[in-house]
């Protein structure tokens, strides 16, 4: 039996199966160089084979769901100990540690971290009244409370004047803040 390659139905048929390959090859081109350009690329080589792409996707991915994985164990770890700590505390009515101080100079600035437990209404205010007795101008202050623990952020300048004022105006804050902290916590 001999097949008629000659048949218009089949070369038609032929072409249509031709194009609709092309068109498949070019839409799976596409598509693993969009998946290429999503995947960042630690080697610095210029050409990568197709399985080679797809080998780096697949390990990104990979990546990505161990640290996914990591970062919701450690949100819920956060999250557990945050509530043993509320427990604590409603039972003493006080945080476990009191309130705490740090202060870091940046250049003209000083960024000052307060930690204290949320009962401590007055310390913020209080610390804020000795930074303007000191003639600090405060730029920015923030807070967010994560239990029963509040955590204040202050940033300020001191003075424009010269470097060695400035130095003994730090000097000078640094100390009556951290008396401040250590009477308020004793």
């Amino acid at each position: 039996m001999e097949i008629n390659n000659s048949n218009p139905n089949n070369i038609s048929s032929r072409t249509d199966r031709k194009l609709i390959e092309r068109n498949r090859r070019n839409q799976m081109k596409a598509l693993y160089s969009e998946l290429n350009s999503l995947v960042p690329h630690y080697n610095s080589r210029e050409s990568i084979s197709l399985p080679d792409q797809l080998g780096e996707a697949a390990n990104y991915i990979k990546r990505l769901q161990t640290n996914l994985e990591r970062m919701k164990q450690r949100k819920d770890s956060l999250l557990s100990g945050g509530q043993s700590m509320n427990i604590a505390s409603s039972r003493t009515g006080f945080s476990p540690k009191g309130p705490q101080i740090q202060i870091h100079e940046m250049g003209s600035s000083l960024v000052i971290g307060l930690t204290t437990d949320t009962h401590s209404r007055f310390i913020f205010n209080d610390t804020i009244r000795i930074l303007h007795e000191e003639g600090a101008d405060i730029v920015n202050a923030s807070f967010s409370v994560v239990g029963n623990t509040a955590f204040h952020t202050i940033h300020l300048t001191v003075g424009e004047l010269t470097p060695d004022y400035h130095g003994v105006a730090v000097t000078r804050i640094a100390e009556r803040l951290n008396k401040f902290i250590y009477d308020a916590h004793a």
